[in-house]
């Protein structure tokens, strides 16, 4: 392949990924641009319309507080989504988001998103926090209203399928990014003076459950491949949560939520024998001290009970949908005509459920002769992802909103700009902020918006391009161009591409990155159990995996975005690793259990676990952060 165009794009705000928060970014971002007359500019490795975690569609919006209707305050969901993650959350963060998060809702609505309302015209909830949506396009509408912001402004351009690759770095200072495109011989150099990461979170760093041709059916979408945390950590920038990856239980092999099972239909779960885990086991949350008390159970703890019946032999695991409809229609049951109606109504929302967001569970349904309101089906847990807009929190360490600290808060969590990474200029929102938990879509977007507006404030005050050296530049473009030299190279040197003694290709790659942290830092096949034997084992083939990633080779530009994807991954998996050695305890049975610290250590863990990695020397540095309230009375 001859040698790439260089196109350089100078801008003042520059937004990475199209997914919701990126999309909440651009709205809030166009509006503050044009008030100061700066220009905004969006890089997507997809198509904006469908790019992102629900880029397929949602059944759900699942964080809407309801400050309006007095239904709950912002305390109860920081209380909510401290105890879920067993204590360890950024209130702050959490408490902005859960301030502002409504209002995004009320602007999907205003887009036109259906959002489900019974006869008095109130929101239909799926649970506390939840609203029940007709949203296999939502993603769609929410990306119109951000392309429509963008380019109707005259404040901003979009440039879709560029792959980021890294950061551009002034000292300190994040200078933009650096990438290339996926349908042509180019190379991008983005200057800004300031950036948002929002890229994602990362799926396929662990081997799935599903094989083979099932191996796509990942819950959280399987393009997203651990850019936000390489980027954030290549530019040096503090992260935190690296342990708290996130397993959801999931209907098996397609991978079918589970939520709206649990919350609008009332299910159970249980055990092959018809145990209710959730009943049986409860003795047992009394080992986790305040948050083994709490309702709900946090996630991790549920998974836990579950995974305990599965280890005494009692699997499968089945979600008992036939027993759910029929108690919900039974209180038609006296009139037949009426009892059948409801039947269908319940049928209808059944599936609509996953053709809203998980087709293949629908379609795994219709090849096996599934049907819910005659039969159960088995739901598992799926193997780790990394995502701080779950139940998860990794992500980098971002200063908080300067009016909701303390006192006792302010030196530790807040350092100018709402969102800022401890890199000057660089922003993150969605998966890519750590430590506040439960902000799912419409979180995601509202932090988006609030990064953004912190992100424009920072270049009115710091209104200069930062600097830029072209020799590193040709260096990095060299580098991130190296996989298809590496090919073209070697690529006689077998008779099948595949194989060649001179590199890898990036799905052997990945399998062999899956299978390390697989077997050694508590997947699927060890039973999301580990010890610090296996995780320093872990490192050690992990850094055998970084040598070998110099001679990853692609033979297009399809497969360089692989070979990327998968150093993204890495760095990921490293991050993991490092973070699951250095907190000695076991704090989320459920997502893992080291299994040589099996306890809850309250005294010495009640803490952030965080790293970082130096940008010129390599070495990394882990670090203890503390846990702060920014309410009086936490409850948990």
């Amino acid at each position: 392949m001859p040698s790439p165009e260089v196109v350089t794009v100078e801008t003042d705000f520059l937004i990475l990924g199209g997914g919701m928060a990126a999309c909440g970014a651009a709205v809030e971002a166009a509006y503050w641009a044009k008030q100061n007359g700066l220009k905004v500019t969006l890089v997507d490795k997809a198509a904006v319309d469908r790019s992102g975690a629900v880029a397929m569609g949602l059944s759900a919006i699942n964080q809407y507080v309801g400050l309006r209707d007095g239904a709950n305050s912002v305390h109860d969901y920081v209380n909510y989504v401290r105890n879920d993650l067993m204590g360890v959350t950024r209130e702050d963060l959490v408490a902005n988001i859960a301030r502002h998060v409504d209002s995004s809702v009320h602007l999907f609505e205003k887009w036109g998103l259906p959002i489900w309302k019974d006869e008095g015209g109130k929101y239909v909830h799926e649970g506390r926090w939840q609203l029940m949506i007709n949203g296999e396009s939502y993603k769609v509408v929410v990306a119109e209203a951000a392309k429509n912001a963008l380019l109707q402004s005259g404040v901003g351009e979009i440039f879709e399928r560029i792959f980021i690759v890294g950061p551009l770095l002034d000292g300190d200072r994040c200078a933009g990014a650096l990438g290339f495109s996926v349908r042509e011989n180019k190379v991008y150099v983005f200057k800004a003076k300031a950036t948002l990461v929002a890229m994602g979170g990362a799926v396929h760093v662990f081997k799935p459950r599903s094989s083979g041709e099932g191996m796509g059916r990942a819950w959280y979408p399987l393009w997203n491949a651990g850019s936000s945390a390489y980027f954030t950590l290549k530019a040096g920038a503090e992260m935190t949560c690296q342990e708290v990856r996130f397993i959801p239980v999931r209907f098996k092999d397609a991978y079918g939520p589970v939520g709206a099972w649990f919350l609008l239909f009332k299910s159970r779960a249980t055990n092959a024998m018809g145990g209710n885990y959730m009943i049986e086991r409860q003795p047992e949350l009394e080992k986790w001290g305040p948050y083994g008390r709490v309702k709900p159970v946090p996630a991790n703890l549920r998974n836990y009970l579950g995974m305990l019946d599965v280890l005494e032999g009692k699997g499968p695991l089945y979600m008992r949908t036939e027993e759910a409809m029929k108690k919900l229609a039974d209180q038609y049951k006296d009139d037949p005509k009426a009892y059948q109606k409801k039947m269908k109504e319940l049928e209808s929302e059944a599936w609509e459920d996953f053709l809203d967001m998980t087709v293949s569970q629908a379609i795994l349904w219709a090849a096996t002769n599934v049907q819910p309101e005659d039969k159960s089906s088995e739901i598992a847990a799926a193997e780790p992802y990394f995502i701080g807009s779950h139940s998860g929190a990794s992500g980098a360490w971002v200063s908080g909103p300067e009016d909701i600290q303390t006192s006792k808060t302010k030196s530790d969590y807040f350092w100018g700009y709402a969102n800022m990474s401890t890199v000057k200029g660089l922003f993150c929102a969605g998966d890519a902020s750590g430590a506040s938990s439960h902000k799912f879509s419409s979180g995601s977007h509202a932090e988006g918006r609030i990064a953004a507006k912190a992100a424009i404030k920072y270049i009115v005050d710091n209104n200069n391009l930062p600097k830029t050296d072209q020799a590193e530049i040709d260096k990095a473009v060299a580098e991130m161009m190296k996989p298809l030299d590496t090919f073209t190279q070697n690529q006689n040197v077998s008779t099948d591409e595949d194989l060649n003694p001179n590199y890898i290709k990036p799905r052997a790659f990945m399998y062999r990155m899956q299978k390390i942290m697989d077997e050694y830092a508590g997947g699927v096949t060890a039973q999301f159990t580990t010890n610090k034997p296996m995780l320093e084992r872990a490192l050690e083939l992990l850094a055998f995996l970084k040598e070998d990633a110099e001679k990853l080779a692609a033979s297009n530009l399809h497969e360089l975005m692989r070979c990327w994807e998968n150093v993204h991954r890495m760095w990921q998996a490293e991050a993991h690793v490092r973070t699951m050695l250095f907190r000695n305890e076991t704090r989320w049975p459920g997502y893992y259990f080291r299994a040589d610290m099996p306890t809850l250590d309250e005294e010495n863990w009640h803490v952030f676990a965080n790293c970082r990695c130096d940008p010129k020397s390599g070495e990394w540095q882990m670090t203890k952060r503390p846990i702060l309230h920014v309410f009086e009375q936490p409850t948990a």
